[in-house]
């Protein structure tokens, strides 16, 4: 079968302190319809990105809430993965197509992964391209399917799009995280909008003593006494960390004594990343005060909660984007932030409320440096984002918004 993903336990009273009490009781009226339900969530890595980190905390939830929730992954060769990025770039507008024998790389690691699945439930949500294929490949049965879809589809690629909207046929439901990601001629009957949210209280968002955070960045090796710029986001071209280093260039020489932190996760799912994790070295060597840090080499989510809290600035430079769970995450923290205006980005902040958003190089150094000139400013930009966090993007409104739609979809 799928290989399962193991979970913790948690308990939606613990979210009381930071989403209200009147949120937890709404959860509790969403679900009480649906207890015993079974639920699966798949997708195709249980570390690494925006997706997994939802699932790990969502699932125990929902199991709280009393729903049979579980959560598969899918397992494929080095080129299956390949081929998917290249389906998710498509997606996203890159005009690279498929190869024919791309698709059958595709298709044959599909059809094995569709074997595999013999489990019945009454609901399963698929996530993204790589699982797209399984309820074609495997049949529908008695559950009702779910794709839910995390990426900016609203221009993709014709011959990508072309390939893959015939899996979703059969599927009950689309979700994305935008009316406008809605992809051309869509063969799904019911279609929604739910923005991710982030989770206030795992490792990477729970409140962190400030000593504790300075004594974790000076173990990794960052100097505390100098302004310090960050970004975090996986190592991809659409994430413009080239750009952001050219930005941090001209912030240099303004401010010499800046530092900029490159912290990228590495995925099963992304084999792409390390080439351009290697662009990235290239481009930092020869740009004093630049350092490239990993989930590979130690610093994982509690790092990156300190990242976040004791940075001046945190750039998320995305040229596009599904959403950018980083921007909500550092404005939890009462941090500024400067984003590229893409996807859903301008949903988590608009200009003087949580940050800047800009279009350019040149714009991003300019909005950076006056942040860093300004901190009185900054801090208090930063203070109203996370206001705007509270109010929107925050896990018990993702899984209210979940549990009106498979409340919706099991109605007789």
């Amino acid at each position: 079968m799928l290989e399962k993903v193991h979970v913790g336990a948690a308990s939606i009273d613990a979210y009381e302190g930071s989403a209200g009490a009147d949120a937890v009781t709404e959860l509790r009226t969403l679900a009480a319809p649906l207890r015993g339900i079974r639920v699966l969530h798949v997708n195709a890595t249980p570390y690494g990105g925006g997706v997994a980190e939802m699932l790990f905390s969502e699932i125990p939830l929902l199991r709280d809430l009393g729903l049979a929730a579980d959560w598969r992954i899918i397992r494929g060769d080095v080129e299956f993965f390949n081929v998917t990025k290249r389906m998710h770039n498509g997606l996203q507008g890159a005009r690279r197509d498929l190869t024919t024998d791309e698709q059958n790389v595709y298709l044959e690691n599909s059809k094995r992964i569709a074997r595999l699945f013999d489990e019945d439930y009454d609901l399963v949500v698929v996530h993204d391209p790589q699982p797209l294929a399984l309820l074609h490949l495997h049949g529908k049965g008695k559950a009702r399917w779910i794709w839910r879809c995390h990426i900016d589809t609203s221009q993709p690629n014709d011959q990508v799009w072309n390939f893959l909207k015939p899996f979703l046929s059969g599927y009950d439901a689309a979700v994305f995280t935008l009316d406008s990601f809605e992809p051309p001629d869509l063969p799904v009957p019911h279609v929604e909008a739910i923005p991710p949210a982030i989770d206030p209280e795992s490792p990477k968002n729970i409140d962190l003593d400030p000593n504790l955070a300075r004594r974790l960045l000076r173990w990794v090796g960052v100097e505390l006494d100098r302004p310090l710029v960050t970004q975090i986001s996986r190592f991809d071209p659409w994430k413009d960390p080239l750009g952001v280093i050219a930005a941090f260039r001209l912030v240099q020489r303004q401010f010499p004594e800046v530092q900029l932190a490159l912290v990228g996760s590495m995925a099963l799912d992304d084999p792409e990343a390390w080439e351009m994790y290697r662009q990235i070295q290239d481009a930092s060597r020869a740009t004093p005060g630049i350092q490239v840090f990993t989930n590979l080499t130690g610093v994982g989510n509690v790092e990156v909660n300190a990242f976040q809290r004791l940075s001046n600035v945190v750039i998320q430079k995305s040229l596009r984007e599904g959403f950018g769970l980083v921007v909500a995450e550092t404005l939890w923290k009462g941090t500024p932030v400067v984003a590229g205006r893409a996807g859903g980005i301008p949903l988590q902040l608009q200009d003087d409320v949580g940050g800047f958003l800009v279009e350019s190089v040149e714009a991003c150094a300019e909005r950076t440096a006056w942040l860093l000139e300004h901190p009185q400013e900054a801090r208090a930009i930063g203070e109203r984002g996370r206001d705007i966090v509270h109010q929107r993007f925050l896990l018990p409104r993702l899984i209210a918004d979940d549990l009106r739609l498979y409340r919706t979809l099991l109605k007789p």
